[in-house]
């Protein structure tokens, strides 16, 4: 029996659908409700209550297709750093259940302000200084945000 072909990659735009999607479910499926914006508000794809509570969180959504701990961000993340805003990067594993890492925006501002430093500080090719450029990563190597969706629970006052 032949084996099936592995799925061709998705476009960005819809590898990012996806990814929105499946955190609105699983936030759901926590007893969450969970709106996708549809690009309506800047900077939050999914506004998040709990049943019953009169304050939302903000959601911004990053997916990758792969498995690596890696996301790409640009510098507009830095100044993003409020206790009601949450960033969920979401690995897809390709065609596998997809993973979620939960990360408060105070985490992944500092994160990507300090690595991006230290980046600049060390040489690059043949010893000449790094180029300062909008790209940033974050990166969750070890899994520290893993799953931790109690971040959220937390923060919602649930």
């Amino acid at each position: 029996m032949p084996r099936p072909l592995a799925p061709e990659p998705l476009s960005t735009g819809l590898s990012g659908t996806a990814g929105e999607y499946f955190v609105a479910a699983e936030l759901s499926r926590r007893g969450f409700i969970a709106s996708i914006t549809l690009r309506n508000a800047r900077g939050i794809d999914i506004l998040v209550a709990r049943p019953n509570t009169s304050g939302f969180l903000g959601i911004q959504v990053k997916t990758n297709q792969h498995s690596r701990h890696s996301w790409p961000l640009h510098e507009k993340v830095e100044p993003t750093s409020r206790p009601d805003i949450f960033f969920v990067f979401v690995n897809l594993h390709g065609s596998g259940e997809p993973s979620y890492h939960v990360v408060p925006s105070s985490i992944v501002a500092e994160y990507c302000r300090s690595h991006h430093a230290a980046w600049l500080a060390v040489p690059g090719k043949n010893g000449r200084p790094h180029r300062d450029n909008p790209v940033r990563e974050f990166r969750d190597v070890e899994g520290q945000y893993l799953s931790a969706w109690h971040l959220l629970e937390s923060a919602s006052g649930a």
